[in-house]
């Protein structure tokens, strides 16, 4: 198994790989929203595994410097140039990579989403981490489980236009009632940025002086939320939770900032997503409608009328595992 770290879409464009692959290696291309963030260093892993199982199969870990559809259609483009066999992406748009993506497809490319999606047209399947709906709820739980007589939340998301985010906060919102007095203030957006979601955080605890909880289902958020709670000194006060790493959040879980979390594997995911672009690539199945897709050591999954599948329940974690799983991801 041959891996290529491309840094930058320059990079990709330029053809700068770690070394030349076998002439038999199928190249997979393991397309994120940025680099840099830790979630997906950790999925890339996964998808190094799954090359090593396969053995004939060469990982291109690449994504813009920023989390924008601009970047990424860049990188795309880069990536159609070069003849890669398929591109595994985390969409930052659901409609805008549609077109590049589709490109692609015309020109032999295997391409699904993961984590992320993209509208249908663009993709031939799509790997959820879990079911939207149980994440939709989970997140929310979360909060009212520790507010309960209710409380005031308000939500940190990542971009206005990221897919996965977007379908987790609808699927929170139709479960509210299932959590009465829980009342949702307001929903804002780092972008993905640490900087600019510590500075949200910071607003909404302005804004809402009675906050008690923040939701943030990204990864990066989650932690800039709670770093946010630690400075203003309201620890105990405002209960930071939604989806992030175990080694991210240690600290926080340690501070009191956050009394529980929740994710799925993302190594688990980078490794299923490979495992479903190889399958799809080499043949083995047609992404179809009830289509069975085998994914290694996770199993299989089997594709919904969209051409979906999810891989995981969520996990959560809290004071009483959270060393357990700090080292691993």
């Amino acid at each position: 198994m041959k891996l290529a770290k491309l840094l930058t879409s320059a990079a990709v464009a330029a053809g700068l790989f770690a070394g030349p692959a076998a002439a038999e290696d199928m190249r997979i291309a393991l397309v994120v929203k940025a680099l840099g963030i830790g979630f997906f260093e950790a999925a890339a892993k996964g998808a190094e595994e799954a090359a090593s199982e396969l053995g004939d199969v060469e990982i291109i870990y690449t994504g813009p410097t920023d989390t924008t559809a601009e970047g990424q259609i860049e990188v795309i483009n880069a990536l159609i140039a070069q003849q890669v066999d398929a591109i595994a992406v985390s969409a930052n748009d659901t409609d805008a990579l549609v077109p590049t993506l589709k490109k692609a497809m015309q020109r032999g490319i295997t391409v699904i989403s993961w984590d992320s999606g993209v509208a249908e047209d663009g993709r031939q399947a799509h790997l959820n981490p879990s079911s939207n709906a149980l994440i939709g709820n989970m997140i929310v739980k979360l909060a009212a489980d520790e507010l309960p007589e209710g409380g005031d939340v308000a939500v940190l998301s990542a971009t206005t236009t990221s897919t996965n985010q977007n379908i987790w906060i609808e699927e929170m919102t139709k479960v509210l009632p299932n959590y009465p007095g829980i009342n949702v203030v307001g929903t804002v957006y780092g972008d993905d940025l640490a900087d600019k979601s510590y500075r949200e955080a910071q607003g909404l605890m302005q804004s809402y002086p009675d906050l008690d909880a923040i939701i943030a289902p990204t990864s990066v958020g989650i932690v800039a939320a709670a770093q946010a709670v630690v400075d203003a000194g309201k620890v105990g006060q405002v209960n930071v939770t939604g989806l992030g790493l175990p080694s991210e959040m240690a600290g926080a879980i340690e501070s009191g900032a956050s009394k529980s979390f929740a994710i799925w594997n993302p190594i688990d995911l980078g490794y299923s997503a490979t495992m479903m672009a190889y399958h799809l690539a080499k043949g083995d199945v047609e992404a179809a409608p009830g289509a069975e897709i085998e994914i290694g050591r996770m199993g299989s999954v089997t594709l919904d009328e969209t051409g979906s599948a999810a891989m995981a329940d969520p996990f959560v974690y809290d004071e009483t595992n959270i060393d357990e799983f700090k080292s691993i991801f």
